[in-house]
């Protein structure tokens, strides 16, 4: 008999392992199918390593994996996490935190059915484009809009619709990449229309769009740098610019603007950030932006414009394949009513919420929260730090913010170990909680924080430290 014969020999049966009591508490969890797929699953995984050479591990390994495996499974991988990070539009933790109150407007529509493709005034069949675009047209003064489900896909649809197998104008200084190594040439490549460059990175003129205007040129494409900033000698073509050259040839003019900022607002922080009414005042054809950025909503992609370029986008075949649902229209509606008067905007969406932090606040939060660690035996400090907006925009701006850093003594390495494993343990939690790990020191930056969550990162926090410390503790002993 060969090796590999043996082992396949002790490995146990799924009726054996079915009946060991850890597995049956997997029954009571998750009922009998999803216990059984996961004993079978990792019955051939091992089976699989057997063949290739390696050992039977022990039974009670075979056990935990399977437990683990069956947790993963039965439990929800999308969990709430605790953003102690200082970045309020964070690209990982689902971007613009959407609050309560947008969250209580939202529900009852939600719950049951609602109206999405049902014309209550006529009772017939009715039109999801049609939900939310009375609020958008009147916040940002277009003719008409659309919404799709992420702005990559508005780009693309614009593209598509009006420039497929001909050719688009952009300027070398705005060939942006966008979150997930999503870039401005590969859309246009995937969109199947011709990228003409114009300009260098740092000066781009409106002579140099003119000269590129060829017959196949089907549109003038611009594009916000908002998630980096080129400064020094620099000169970009203004959209005011491209309108008259477009209007000249006839040629529409789209400007991918991003963020998408709706209007001006009173705060300060965003007043040299561009903003889609007073983009679309320039008289461009079509501008598209982003829901959930400086928007401060859900994910989607809103196209706004002219009437008669909004009609050609509703009536191409690609619309129904990148639509949205009833849960992305519900909440691109609350997060639009919030923009009629900025005391709504500013209290009740956390995004912009976190952004007018006073410094007193900011302090106070700080305090409390070195409070919490003071009790459980925690040594802590409270520092000045600089937060972020995030989500690709505002790239030149930082938000004045207080951390507290947890202060473990012992040598360099010994902290930097501690950090580390108070990072990854504290991403481990029932309560995931991202912290910021920096030069071998682990701080909590309250700008993102609710103050209902500074007991629970004090508690989670303060038990965390204590299991790694004893396990620093035993390391150093044993060394």
């Amino acid at each position: 008999m060969t090796s590999f014969q043996s082992e396949l020999k002790k490995l146990p049966g799924v009726d054996k392992l079915l009946n060991v009591p850890e597995i049956k508490t997997l029954e009571g969890l998750y009922g009998k199918n999803l216990t059984a797929y996961a004993v079978r699953s990792v019955i051939d995984d091992f089976r699989s390593l057997i063949l290739s050479g390696q050992s039977l591990p022990p039974q009670n390994q075979i056990i935990d994996k399977i437990v683990s495996l069956a947790h993963s499974i039965g439990n929800r991988s999308l969990k709430p996490v605790i953003n102690a990070s200082g970045i309020i539009v964070h690209t990982n933790l689902g971007r613009a935190p959407f609050g309560a109150e947008m969250l209580e407007k939202v529900f009852p529509v939600l719950k049951g059915y609602n109206n999405l493709e049902f014309n209550l005034n006529t009772g017939e069949r009715g039109d999801r484009n049609l939900h939310a675009s009375e609020i958008l047209k009147f916040i940002t003064r277009a003719e008409d809009v659309v919404v799709v489900n992420n702005n990559a896909a508005a780009v693309m649809l614009i593209l598509r619709a009006f420039a497929r197998k001909k050719e688009v104008i952009v300027s070398r200084g705005e060939l942006i990449e966008i979150g997930g190594s999503f870039r401005i040439p590969d859309i246009m490549a995937a969109s199947d229309c011709k990228m003409v460059e114009v300009g260098t990175t740092n000066k781009t003129k409106i002579a140099d769009f003119e000269k590129a205007l060829s017959p196949k040129t089907a549109l003038l494409f611009k594009a916000h740098k908002s998630n980096y900033v080129i400064k020094g000698f620099t000169q970009e073509a203004s959209l005011e610019e491209l309108v008259t050259l477009g209007k000249k040839h006839n040629i529409p003019v789209v400007y991918d603007i991003g963020s998408g900022l709706i209007r001006k607002t009173s705060e300060k922080a965003l007043k040299d950030e561009p903003d889609v009414k007073q983009a679309l005042s320039s008289g461009i054809d079509l501008i598209c932006f982003s829901g959930d950025k400086l928007l401060g909503g859900p994910q989607a992609g809103i196209i706004a414009g002219k009437k008669e370029y909004i009609a050609k986008l509703k009536s191409n075949p690609m619309l129904r394949a990148l639509r949205v649902c009833k849960t992305t229209i519900a909440f691109l509606e609350a997060a639009c009513l919030l923009y009629l008067n900025d005391e709504d905007l500013f209290s009740k969406n956390p995004s912009f919420k976190f952004m007018k932090r006073q410094e007193k606040e900011l302090l106070s939060l700080a305090g409390y929260l070195k409070e919490m660690f003071d009790r459980n035996g925690l040594k802590s400090e409270t520092v000045k730090s600089d937060g972020q907006y995030g989500g690709g925009t505002l790239p030149d701006m930082t938000i004045p913010s207080y951390s507290v850093k947890i202060i473990y003594k012992g040598s360099n390495k010994t902290r930097e170990i501690f950090a580390e494993k108070m990072y990854h343990e504290l991403l481990q939690n029932q309560s995931p909680v991202l912290s910021i790990l920096k030069k071998g020191e682990l701080y909590f930056d309250v700008l993102t924080l609710t103050e209902d969550e500074i007991p629970i990162v004090g508690k989670i926090v303060s038990d965390t430290y204590k299991i790694i410390a004893a396990q620093l503790k035993e390391m150093e002993a044993k060394a």
